[in-house]
């Protein structure tokens, strides 16, 4: 996709990282692409990628792989740790919390998982990759980073975003350094990154939270949350964002790592119902609800974050593969029914058709 020739819609957001549309890739995690990232920031917004389970090495090559792909401003996403994450679970609960997944594992014909040495790779590691492969932009969910993290990212060059589920998340990422915050609307598809209080009790609409951030910081704010076309798009830069991010439009389009049988679920009307949930990872997102969800709802063997996140992700990408989606995790926004295109290229287009003065009546 060709970078616009004009600065279409340009502003603090897009001169801070020197970009031509304020446009942002929400950064997947298992879903993020090479592909997807490089077509968003070719096309003059700000692609994402999310670094979810990634090793100092894995961070080090896909950068490598990021730059083959564009010459464009790209950002690394991180999981700041919350401090609630279970370490190491006891030999006799993982065999509970396997047992309660078995069906999975004996449907999809693979063996049940062994009690890793660890269930998250390092923070640490993954930060000094991240800042040593210089991406123009280092984005964080679940918390503030430290502030020698955000130091030595100016220090290098590289910009910082955060992301907040209410205004006093946004406060608090302001007054940690940050250069912008991306303010995620309980609308939002995937994880709830919400760091001050339980997501359960920050569930703020993207309609009621970004003037409501607009108005507490003075740094640019990116909406989040619901906004697929360009009726969104108009409607958060009204309500006072510089910029948008969109997740789950972007995830429908072919450059995505979604499978086939994954993007179809995201046009098919069982996109309209989406819920939220902790039975994939231990920690609450929204997804569209399938047999896993439904069966995992109630059950006491669901293991804590990130436990439960590890273990599913033994049996997942079999899934996938097999193209079984009642077995997979269906992440989306409750945007999902306003998908129309595949491609990035289109959804880019569509998005900033939002303009001030371009919107179509």
């Amino acid at each position: 996709m060709a970078p616009h020739s004009s600065p279409v819609g340009t502003n603090r957001f897009t001169d801070l990282l020197g970009i031509d549309v304020p446009v942002v890739l929400g950064p997947f995690g298992g879903a993020s692409s090479v592909q997807l990232t490089a077509a968003v920031s070719d096309g003059g917004g700000l692609g994402s990628y999310g670094l979810y389970g990634y090793d100092g090495e894995a961070i080090q090559r896909t950068a490598a792989d990021l730059r083959a792909a564009t010459a464009k401003p790209f950002a690394l996403n991180l999981w700041v740790p919350t401090g609630s994450e279970a370490t190491s679970v006891p030999q006799a609960d993982f065999d509970r919390y396997v047992g309660g997944l078995k069906p999975y594992f004996e449907e999809l014909g693979i063996p049940l998982p062994q009690m890793p040495a660890r269930y998250l790779a390092d923070y640490g590691e993954q930060v000094e990759a991240t800042l040593e492969a210089r991406p123009a932009v280092v984005s964080f969910v679940f918390g503030v980073p430290a502030p020698e993290v955000v130091e030595e990212a100016h220090r290098r060059g590289i910009k910082v975003l955060g992301t907040a589920t209410t205004v006093d998340e946004a406060v608090a990422l302001e007054e940690g350094g940050v250069d912008a915050v991306v303010a995620s609307g309980m609308e939002s598809g995937g994880h709830r990154v919400s760091f001050l209080k339980p997501a359960e009790e920050s569930l703020v609409g993207t309609f009621a939270l970004i003037p409501q951030v607009a108005d507490a910081v003075a740094i640019p704010v990116v909406a989040a949350g619901g906004i697929a076309d360009r009726r969104g798009y108009a409607a958060a830069r009204a309500l006072g964002a510089d910029a948008v991010q969109v997740g789950t439009a972007f995830l429908a389009t072919r450059e995505s790592a979604a499978v086939p049988a994954y993007r179809a679920v995201l046009r098919s009307p069982a996109a309209g119902h989406t819920v939220l949930t902790r039975a994939m990872s231990g920690r609450l997102a929204r997804g569209i609800p399938n047999r896993v969800i439904t069966e995992l709802a109630d059950s006491p063997s669901v293991a804590p974050f990130p436990v439960q996140n590890w273990l599913t992700g033994r049996f997942r990408p079999e899934a996938a593969a097999q193209g079984k989606t009642e077995l997979m995790s269906l992440w989306a926004g409750q945007s999902a029914r306003l998908i129309r295109h595949d491609n990035a290229a289109d959804v880019l287009a569509e998005l900033l058709a939002g303009v001030p003065g371009q919107l179509s009546t």
